[in-house]
């Protein structure tokens, strides 16, 4: 797949899949993702829809738990990362090169944290800028 191909692949899947986490008082460590279509993370399948996003742990031992109201849809660990600077949007990295939809980071606006899943290496992309 040519490079153009695969940016513009990721391009539309940050698109599909926006993430948007709402921070308020002491419970920082949640927030909500929009899913648009299925996607695959640490191989658990995530279905379309809305989804409060928790987590508990700090650097390699995160567990982030995917929940529709107050039924667990899916669990799973990642890793936390620092990123050098604050995004300015929320944004989910998703991979199609296996032909699954495949979310391979999360990053949320104004927060230098980020969390990777499956071990894999970070891909380098930018969520978009209003300018």
């Amino acid at each position: 797949m040519k490079r153009s191909n695969v940016a513009k692949s990721l391009v539309l899947a940050l698109a599909m899949l926006v993430a948007t986490f709402a921070f308020a008082g002491n419970s920082g460590n949640k927030g909500s993702l929009h899913v648009q279509e299925a996607v695959e993370i640490n191989g658990q399948q995530i279905p379309a829809g809305f989804y409060e996003v928790r987590w508990e742990g700090t650097g390699s031992n995160v567990q982030l738990s995917f929940m529709q109201g107050r039924k667990e849809i899916a669990k799973t660990s990642a890793k936390m990362i620092e990123l050098d600077r604050a995004p300015i949007y929320d944004a989910a990295l998703v991979d199609r090169s296996n032909g699954k939809a495949t979310v391979s980071e999360v990053q949320f606006a104004g927060k230098k944290t980020a969390f990777t899943f499956g071990g894999s290496d970070r891909a380098a992309m930018s969520g978009g800028s209003g300018k």
